[in-house]
C-alpha cells in the first residue's frame, strides 16, 4: 500500500465538508479530474473500505486511503479519487492564513460544502 505521509498545514480550519458517501453515492465530479475549492485544503477520511487517490501531476504515484490514513488534499492541484470497492468516504475542507492565492481554472465539485461556512 501506498499511503501518503501528510499533514494539514498549522491552524487549518474546518468550514464544510461533503456528506458521507458510498460507492453508489459518491459525487461524480471527483471521480474525475478536477480541483479542490479556492483556497480550501481537502481531507479524504475514509469510514469504511479504502478508495485510490490520484495526483494529475503524477499519475504513476497512486496513493490508498482507508480508515488509518487519510489524503490531504493540497490547493490548486489537480487530482481525482478511484473507487476501488464499497467504501463510506467524506471529504472535509480546510482553510489556511495564507492559502496559495493563485487560482487555475477547473471544475471544483467541493465548493457547494463549504461556502456557507466561510
Amino acid at each position: 500500500m501506498n499511503f501518503q505521509n501528510k499533514e494539514l498545514p498549522e491552524g487549518a480550519k474546518k468550514v464544510g465538508e461533503t456528506p458521507n458517501m458510498t460507492e453508489i453515492t459518491a459525487v461524480k465530479g471527483i471521480l474525475r479530474n478536477h480541483l479542490a475549492p479556492k483556497g480550501k485544503f481537502g481531507l479524504v477520511v475514509v469510514e469504511e473500505g479504502s478508495l485510490e487517490y490520484v495526483w494529475e501531476d503524477d499519475k504513476d504515484n497512486v496513493l490508498n486511503a482507508d480508515k488509518d490514513h487519510p489524503i490531504v488534499i493540497e490547493p490548486e492541484r489537480y487530482h481525482h479519487v478511484v473507487i476501488t470497492g464499497p467504501v463510506v468516504f467524506r471529504v472535509e475542507f480546510y482553510k489556511v492564513k495564507n492559502p496559495n492565492e493563485e487560482h487555475k481554472e477547473g471544475e471544483r465539485p467541493g465548493e457547494v460544502f463549504c461556502e456557507c461556512m466561510d
